[in-house]
């Protein structure tokens, strides 16, 4: 199991946000979180890549790719990150430097040194997000969805088990949000576990998936809602 929470308290701040959570993700799941703003969609995925922490006496179970998140170092949440992709609806790219020189970076930081290599696999990841053609524009050359694409392609640079998404359709044209989600489904079935939060509940039929919902401090998967064919 990717993630497993078992009565786990979610906090902003002192603020408890979600009560009692129990969530759990597997390799190769697509799954969306729903609820209107405020609910604690963002914070529970926050928790997952440690940007929020999960008091030690409140959980039963707090695991995220085999650490127990009660307990992990502040030094050792890198090593969790890079096994993880994280998708900002805001795209957070660096607008100074292609987009090439953007995942470059990211790889020299994550410990790759072969030129060829790090080459080889920006190829890779642009080739299977649609954007090989893009490489040496500046992120100002490209539309939104393109933006969104090269973050997705940053997102698979470490061959991550789960992709955690934050409203990545939230800026975007309903035809893009269309496509970025298709693409994060057609990921999913290569093996990597996507979770995503979303306000497009559209998107709940057209590409079917696990749905929890935050609602009033609490999360409860409702997936019998919606279509599962």
């Amino acid at each position: 199991m990717l993630v497993d929470y078992k009565k786990v308290n979610v906090y902003q701040a002192d603020a408890l946000i979600l009560s009692d959570v129990d969530f759990h993700v597997d390799e190769g799941e697509f799954i969306y979180i729903i609820g209107k703003v405020g609910s604690g969609k963002s914070s529970l995925l926050k928790t997952m890549y440690c940007e929020l922490d999960i008091e030690d006496e409140d959980a039963e179970t707090a695991e995220v790719l085999g650490r127990d998140l009660r307990k992990i170092r502040r030094k050792e949440v890198p090593s969790l990150r890079k096994e993880m992709g994280i998708i900002f609806q805001d795209f957070q790219l660096l607008h100074d430097r292609s987009v090439e020189e953007n995942l470059r970076f990211v790889l020299k930081a994550t410990g790759w040194k072969s030129k060829q290599d790090i080459n080889g696999r920006i190829d890779k990841v642009l080739n299977a997000v649609g954007m090989i053609k893009k490489k040496k524009k500046m992120p100002s050359e490209l539309s939104g969805g393109e933006q969104q694409r090269i973050a997705i392609a940053r997102s698979l640079l470490n061959t991550p088990k789960i992709i955690i998404a934050d409203e990545p359709t939230g800026n975007l044209d309903p035809e893009t949000a269309t496509n970025i989600v298709a693409l994060l489904k057609e990921i999913s079935l290569t093996g990597t576990a996507v979770v995503m939060s979303t306000h497009n509940i559209p998107m709940l039929d057209k590409f079917p998936g696990i749905v929890y919902q935050c609602e009033d401090g609490h999360i409860s998967e409702i997936t019998q809602e919606y279509n599962t064919k």
